[in-house]
This record gives C-alpha cells, sequence and structure tokens, in this order.
C-alpha cells in the first residue's frame, strides 16, 4: 500500500484511528486491532486540513482530484505541500472521501503499546461487580 508516494511496510493494517491532534501534528495509528496496540503511525506534521472521521477501516489511498486540490487552494490560499486523499469504511453504505493537507508525512513503525481507555476501565470495573449484598439473618 501506497500514501503520498511513500510505500508502507507490509502487514495486516484493516484499522486506522486518530491517537493524537494539535496543530502540531495529526496522528493516525494503524493496525489490525487497535485495542491493545499498533504496530505502525503514520504523522502528518503541521497538518493545514483535516477532513477525515476519528476511526475508519480500510483505507484506499488514491491521489487528489483536481477539485479536491482547487478547493484547498482556495481554502488555504496556496497549494499544501503535502495532500493525502483516501476513501475509507466509516460503517455507512458508502466509502467516505477523507482529505488531509500538511507540511510533511513520516511513517513510523514498531509496537506501542495501548492504555485501556478511561471508559473501557469502567466497563471493566462494572463487569467485576460482585452483585447484590446476600441476605443476612
Amino acid at each position: 500500500m501506497e500514501i503520498a508516494g511513500r510505500e508502507l511496510p507490509e502487514g495486516g493494517r484493516r484499522d486506522r484511528e486518530v491517537i493524537g491532534r494539535d496543530e502540531g501534528e495529526l496522528r493516525l495509528a494503524a493496525g489490525y486491532d487497535l485495542t491493545y496496540h499498533h504496530g505502525l503511525e503514520a504523522v502528518f506534521v503541521a497538518p493545514l486540513l483535516v477532513s477525515c472521521p476519528f476511526a475508519f477501516q480500510d483505507p484506499a489511498f488514491r491521489a487528489p482530484t483536481a477539485e479536491e486540490t482547487a478547493r484547498l487552494v482556495r481554502t488555504l490560499g496556496e497549494a499544501p505541500a503535502l495532500v493525502v486523499a483516501f476513501e475509507a469504511d466509516t460503517g455507512g453504505p458508502e466509502p467516505l472521501s477523507c482529505l488531509i493537507a500538511a507540511e510533511r508525512l513520516e511513517i513510523r513503525q514498531g509496537l506501542v503499546r495501548r492504555r485501556p481507555r478511561a471508559r473501557a476501565q469502567a466497563a471493566r470495573g462494572l463487569r467485576d461487580w460482585p452483585g447484590p449484598p446476600l441476605p443476612t439473618d
């Protein structure tokens, strides 16, 4: 699979999720199941425009269309250094067109373990609840 002219390392990376976003970078985690870990991050440095959902699956990366590029130039005032366009499965009936414009892209590979989310910890606590108190005679 290729993204913005760069070949991604081989491996099953069906799921994608935004794991960090601020004015300096947008970090997308990629993996087969993002619950406990991921093995690849696409880091968009100095993102100018981000039009994608928080989580998605099976992205099909492609070159941006002339219309998308023209819209970016109108919106930003100039052509960005990097534009990544893709179609992704977001759980709806049709794939969603997504667009990310940034200064550059960094690909980072390696196992990153994920801490449980706060709601996952809360849910685990509910499952571990022992039940109502036993009656006392």
